[in-house]
């Protein structure tokens, strides 16, 4: 099992797995962040909406 693994850890593919391993990262990241901003954005449109049904409809 080591040597299998220093083979992949010398060759290229090591490099391209690497390289994708942190172009997946910085992907869920954006992913995450994005989300987070927009759960909290949609959070307070939600809030803001129910506010003005209670004003009009005098609750």
């Amino acid at each position: 099992m080591g040597r299998a693994v220093w083979k992949l850890l010398r060759s290229e593919d090591a490099a391209t797995a690497v390289e994708y391993a942190v172009m997946l990262s910085l992907i869920a990241g954006v992913c995450i962040g994005s989300v987070l901003v927009l759960s909290n954005a949609a959070g307070q449109s939600f809030d803001d909406s129910a506010s003005q049904l209670a004003g009009v409809l005098g609750s």
